[in-house]
């Protein structure tokens, strides 16, 4: 610089960036955005997010702060930017530096990501290194959640710090201009995990070999145990009949569908038809099971066709299912074991008895899977989260989670209000818990039922996890009002003097709809509330509910009439019973002819009938879950329920089918300064159909019209009354795709704005994030007090 001539101005800011920065290639996204810039400093993982300083001309500054969230890589999530002033110190050069691991831990965790297309090529490229790598992985892609074992996210933070890089792959990840610049998970065939099948009896084959004989044993007929991502599956040729009802008789499946997984779309054709939200769900990184309806016709088959076989065997993967669940290779393994010659089709099932956890211990899955299994298809990267496979639906060209697990947890969802920290508990089906602390709530992946010790262990480590890449510290307990459930005793042993605090079933079902919508609970809503089971403020197991809402307090506006639940899970297991009580309760004799009276064997009959005689061991109950399954009873449809919601789930296949008809009308009446809707006339209009010789699917149809109607009638009513528009669609029978439209398209119509589940499930999946909203206001009010 020459005398008199002005000095340069140069300017210094630290920035710290939050949000879902680590994981997904932010450091090295930042070392290339400071470089273009001309910035000199460094970057580095702290246990709050990515901090940065960076020096050089103050325009190129400001543009890196603004780049910085605007330009982010695709797997990023940034939930702020801040910066501040330093002094500038002269540095030259941008460097990567170690990570920090001081302070809280608050940043957030990826999920885990399907394969990415660059990583497909090069598995497909025989001159490449990492070709048919069973692991490959980079920056935009790969394992997350499932191997992080703390904070910052390093790889010495994850299970792939006992696989030591080779000299190739160490030199990517020191190469800014590498796709595996810092990539974690980063390994191929000489440094990572090794692949092998294990076979009881013989040798076990590594690599290429265990491949090789995986494929033929799924075509030859074999189930196979997978390890995956979040846990084991069990796999099996979804062509093979034979195969895939042993599969369903050795894991005591009864009829409950299994999920599909289907080498790509052109495996599908002909079986379903995704639409382009539907696609683009399928093919995503998250990759869910996708709920797909059947197309018409399929999957029968003329006899004696080419296909026959393979139609019989879609049937025996969803008996009575109106949908085919099906999802696409999520993992280099997955793309590996679908590849020619082998089945195209797998039936992809969770690695577990029914109601137990998923398997994701390799000597776990050896012990309790050889009962299940021909042989293993495993690898030596440890899983240290287990994590099922989400499970999405499409309704009206938009999202319905039904399932929120694998490439979506533990991402966290805004908060409409900030809470103290907290632990909501969730219920005892379908388990999730959340976290929750300012304005974020990190829900769980799926836990399953809180019906067994492992299932507790399960729910005790995942709770301990999620603490410990959260930072959170629950100072308070969100517990269901159910004194009976698991989870609830479970979280009142645990607590210490923690403040434990009871929110009702349906109350929360409709705080959670509010809260993933943003809702601050300035205004109530009118929720509508259905499921199975609630336990209510007078004892009666709830379930059809219209509740006036906010998150400090309900008032019921509206239910379905009580009627007898006799004999408590045996009404749930065999509908029958349900649609019995409901006919006396409607004083409608019990004809010989009707379909429930058939389906109850004699010696039954007589003590049902004594037992609504005499109110023995009959809560009374307001469940809309339990009406569908008394109305698939009377219809025929449905009188045994293997799985939970069987007996709805094939009522609206039965509507589906059949198409459009006028509803039947509920009665309605005050009771208790609420409007009790009366299903007597339904089951007399049915009745009436039925002696007049209507198939079982006019019935169903009718039935989705009369809720449809109701729903409108009610909320008209509580409109009228409240002043309320806006109208909240929860509970699990929202799960059901032709009730939700049609309440929704009714509702619309008559001017309401209608609130639909687009992030959480509508069922129990769900409750945890409308618990810790009611328990965190309710705590701050007494707090306030």
């Amino acid at each position: 610089m020459t005398a008199g001539q002005p000095q340069a101005v140069v300017e210094r800011r630290r920035v710290a960036v939050r949000g879902l920065v680590q994981g997904v290639g932010f450091r090295p996204f930042v070392f290339t955005l400071a470089t273009e810039l001309g910035l000199a400093g460094t970057v580095t993982n702290t246990g709050q997010g990515v901090l940065a300083d960076v020096e050089g001309r103050p325009e190129a500054v400001d543009a890196f702060c603004r780049r910085v969230a605007t330009d982010a890589p695709p797997l990023a999530q940034v939930a702020s930017v801040e910066h501040e002033p330093l002094a500038p110190t002269g540095v030259a050069g941008f460097a990567i530096a170690p990570s920090r691991a001081d302070g809280p831990q608050l940043t957030l965790i990826p999920p885990d990501t399907a394969t990415c297309a660059d990583c497909l090529a090069e598995l497909a490229d025989p001159a490449d290194r990492r070709y048919r790598h069973p692991f490959i992985s980079c920056t935009n892609c790969g394992p997350r959640h499932t191997i992080v074992t703390g904070l910052p996210y390093d790889r010495a933070n994850t299970t792939m710090a006992e696989f030591p890089m080779c000299r190739d792959c160490a030199r990517e990840y020191r190469d800014p201009a590498d796709r595996r610049f810092h990539a974690q998970p980063v390994a191929c065939h000489a440094c990572g995990p090794g692949l092998a099948l294990v076979m009881p009896g013989l040798p076990t084959l590594d690599g290429e070999g265990a491949l090789t004989e995986a494929r033929r044993l799924l075509q030859a007929g074999a189930i196979l145990a997978v390890k995956g991502l979040g846990g084991y599956h069990l796999a099996c040729d979804a062509r093979n009949g034979g195969t895939v009802a042993r599969l369903r008789r050795r894991k005591r499946r009864g009829a409950k569908p299994f999920a599909l997984m289907a080498r790509d779309l052109g495996e599908l054709a002909g079986l379903v038809r995704p639409g382009p939200a539907e696609t683009e769900l399928l093919t995503g990184p998250a990759r869910p099971i996708v709920l797909l309806r059947r197309c018409a016709g399929s999957p029968s088959a003329q006899p004696g066709s080419a296909s026959a076989p393979f139609d019989a065997a879609l049937e025996g993967v969803a008996p009575g299912s109106p949908d085919l669940g099906v999802m696409l290779p999520y993992t280099p393994l997955h793309h590996l074991l679908l590849a020619p010659p082998g089945p195209g089709l797998l039936v992809m099932t969770s690695a577990n008895l029914s109601g137990e956890p998923i398997v994701t211990d390799d000597r776990d899955a050896f012990a309790r899977l050889s009962p299940l299994v021909d042989a293993w298809l495993t690898h030596d990267r440890p899983i240290h989260v287990p994590c099922e496979d989400s499970v999405v639906r499409v309704v009206d060209g938009e999202q319905l989670p039904v399932r929120r697990s694998r490439g979506h947890a533990p991402l966290p969802l805004p908060l409409p209000v900030p809470v103290r920290p907290v632990l909501a508990v969730g219920g005892d089906l379908k388990n999730v818990f959340a976290l929750a602390q300012d304005g974020y709530a990190w829900l769980s992946g799926h836990i399953g039922d809180m019906d067994d010790l492992a299932t507790l262990d399960a729910f005790d480590r995942a709770v301990a996890h999620l603490g410990e890449v959260t930072g959170v510290r629950p100072e308070l307990l969100a517990v269901d009002r159910h004194p009976g459930y698991r989870s609830v005793r479970h979280a009142r042993a645990s607590a210490g003097r923690r403040e434990v605090r009871v929110v009702q079933h349906h109350h929360a079902h409709i705080a959670s709809v509010m809260a993933e919508h943003g809702l601050d609970g300035g205004h109530p809503v009118i929720g509508v509330a259905f499921d199975g089971t609630g336990y209510g403020d007078d004892g009666a197991v709830w379930g059809g509910e219209v509740l006036l809402a906010d998150y400090d307090g309900y008032r019921r506006l509206a239910h379905l009439a009580y009627v007898p639940l006799p004999g408590g899970d045996a009404a749930v297991v065999r509908p029958y019973r349900m649609a019995l009580a409901h006919l006396r309760a409607a004083g409608l004799p019990w004809e010989a002819e009707l379909a429930p009276v058939q389906a109850c064997p004699e010696d039954e009959l007589r003590v049902l009938e004594r037992q609504l005689e005499r109110s023995l061991n009959c809560v009374p109950t307001s469940s809309m879950g339990r009406l569908f399954d008394a109305v698939s009873s009377l219809a025929g449809v449905c009188q045994r329920a293997e799985y939970e919601a069987q007996a709805a789930i094939e009522l609206e296949a039965a509507a589906l089918a059949h198409g459009p008809a006028e509803g039947y009308a509920f009665g309605l009446r005050p009771v208790d300064g609420a409007l009790a809707a009366d299903p007597a006339p339904v089951f007399a209009g049915a009745l009436a159909d039925l002696a007049a010789g209507a198939p079982a699917g006019l019935v169903a149809a009718r039935f989705h019209g009369a809720v449809a109607d109701l729903v409108r009638t009610v909320c008209r009513t509580a409109r009228e009354r409240h002043g309320i528009g806006t109208v909240a669609l929860t509970g699990g029978v929202f799960a059901n795709a032709l009730l939700s439209s049609a309440c929704s398209r009714g509702l619309t119509a008559d001017g309401f704005t209608v609130l639909r589940h687009r992030r959480v499930p509508p069922n129990d999946g769900g409750l945890a994030l409308g618990q810790l909203m009611v328990a965190a206001r309710a705590a701050a009010g007494s707090a306030a007090t």
